[in-house]
């Protein structure tokens, strides 16, 4: 089970993220980078407690449509080339997705919340551009164009279910959410599962439910989940 840490960016910080109400986030405190928000030093802090192949990036700027934190996103490129980062800049057209896809060690991922039509997914896809799909629900109800979620055959190979309003909430994550978007999905695809993992015991009920892997951040920060937890979860 491949399990991948949060960056969650906002003004060239590293915020914590509750709730999904992102007008609220205030720059992360955390015990692997004492006293700093920056990520590069945050990043660093979990390398040294894992050594992550993946690691995911929310530019809550881009996403809300205020600019993009590129600057910072080359920084941690530079300074981790080894390491893949999934990227959500709010990208949602065929251009802009392509000119992430064209940056070295990027995959894009696009954010059902960002997609105003279904067929824009389609038109992504149909440009041989191959991104991550995260399916973000708040509330209940996916966000974004309602008919993404019933079209599953234009789903891409990777899917992530979002659960928002659990995010940094610490009440444990969706599993009957995961549990529908597995079976959506088929087979064939991957599903990772993101928002409210407190503990390995959550990792494991996740892999139970069908998740291939997991996004965590509030539970890396706190130590809740440890070095040992993930050498045993990798193994699984």
């Amino acid at each position: 089970m491949l399990v991948i840490p949060v960056l969650d960016l906002k003004a060239g910080a590293v915020v914590h993220a509750r709730g999904g109400e992102r007008a609220a986030y205030r720059p992360i405190e955390t015990s692997l980078a004492p006293g700093t928000s920056d990520p590069v030093a945050i990043l660093a802090g979990l390398m040294g407690a894992f050594p992550f192949k993946t690691v995911y990036i929310a530019d809550l700027d881009g996403i809300a449509g205020r600019g993009r934190n590129h600057d910072t996103i080359c920084a941690l490129r530079l300074e981790f080339p080894e390491v893949t980062f999934w990227l959500d800049d709010g990208s949602a057209t065929p251009a802009s997705v392509a000119a992430l896809a064209r940056m070295p060690n990027v995959r894009p991922v696009v954010g059902s919340e960002t997609l105003l039509e279904a067929g824009d997914l389609a038109s992504i896809r149909a440009a041989a551009y191959e991104p991550v799909l995260s399916l973000d629900f708040k509330g209940g109800v996916m966000l974004g164009a309602a008919e993404v979620l019933e079209q599953t055959d234009r789903w891409p190979q990777t899917i992530i279910a979002m659960t928002l309003a659990n995010v940094g909430a610490d009440q444990g994550p969706d599993i009957a959410r995961v549990v529908d978007i597995v079976r959506r999905a088929g087979t064939g695809r991957q599903v990772f599962a993101a928002g409210g993992v407190r503990d390995k015991a959550d990792l494991i009920a996740l892999r139970r439910a069908g998740a291939t892997g997991v996004l965590v951040a509030s539970s890396l920060h706190s130590g809740q989940i440890k070095a040992g937890d993930l050498e045993e979860i990798a193994g699984q």
